[in-house]
């Protein structure tokens, strides 16, 4: 949540079903910050991803006899999105993005994630193993114009990401713009995996802290593991 936790700003929410055993009784949905639209449910890029998959949006991914949601494989895990494609299975990581600097780049993950690291290196043995594997960011916000993995928030993570697209797990972003109404596609955006100097992304992000995160008891600001 970088950056995005200002005070004045407006928020959305959608109630929890009754029957939930949720604490929490409301999901954040989207804020309002600067005049744009963000959306924050980091549940929701799976349908999001879901729907331009069945609708032919994403190269590689257009041809498939099934599509099924959180399948277990590898070490205790779950998989976004498993397509059939002819006689090999398909293995689709869907990854939640809502930080963009003001170069245009959007980055994830926002704070370190083990998680999502570990989700490569299994997807990098799905490709050994003979079937594919691709990762799909949704960037919830309509000002992203590429993705990279960020060696700022995380340096593991974008090691990983690196090691597996030169392993051949192929990585997509696809750009939404929420609003009241919905969300509207607005297209693919490039992943960018060259290294890039960290000084400005530095300065953004000092720029940012007072409105990250939250604070801990004993004032100290938490970094949460992502959870996407």
């Amino acid at each position: 949540m970088e950056g995005l936790i200002r005070p004045g700003s407006r928020a959305w929410v959608s109630t929890v079903p009754e029957n939930s055993p949720r604490k929490l009784r409301y999901t954040l949905e989207m804020l309002k910050v600067k005049g744009r639209y963000i959306g924050v449910n980091t549940s929701l890029p799976d349908d999001l991803g879901e729907t331009i998959v069945r609708a032919g949006k994403v190269p590689g991914l257009r041809r498939f006899r099934s599509l099924r949601r959180e399948v277990r494989y590898g070490d205790n895990s779950r998989i976004d999105m498993l397509l059939t494609q002819g006689q090999r299975l398909h293995y689709l990581e869907v990854k939640n993005c809502h930080l963009v600097y003001p170069d245009g780049g959007a980055y994830f993950p926002d704070s370190v994630s083990t998680r999502a690291a570990k989700h490569l290196d299994e997807l990098s043995a799905v490709i050994e193993a003979g079937n594919k594997a691709s990762v799909l960011f949704t960037v919830q916000r309509d000002d992203a114009q590429f993705v990279r993995p960020s060696d700022l928030h995380d340096p593991y993570f974008a090691q990983t990401a690196r090691r597996a697209q030169r392993s051949g797990v192929r990585f997509f972003a696809a750009c939404f713009g929420p609003s009241l109404e919905g969300f509207q596609f607005l297209g693919l955006r490039p992943v960018r995996f060259g290294h890039y100097p960290l000084a400005p992304l530095e300065r953004y992000r000092g720029e940012r802290i007072a409105y990250s995160g939250w604070i801990r008891r004993g004032g100290r600001n938490r970094t949460a593991d992502a959870e996407s």
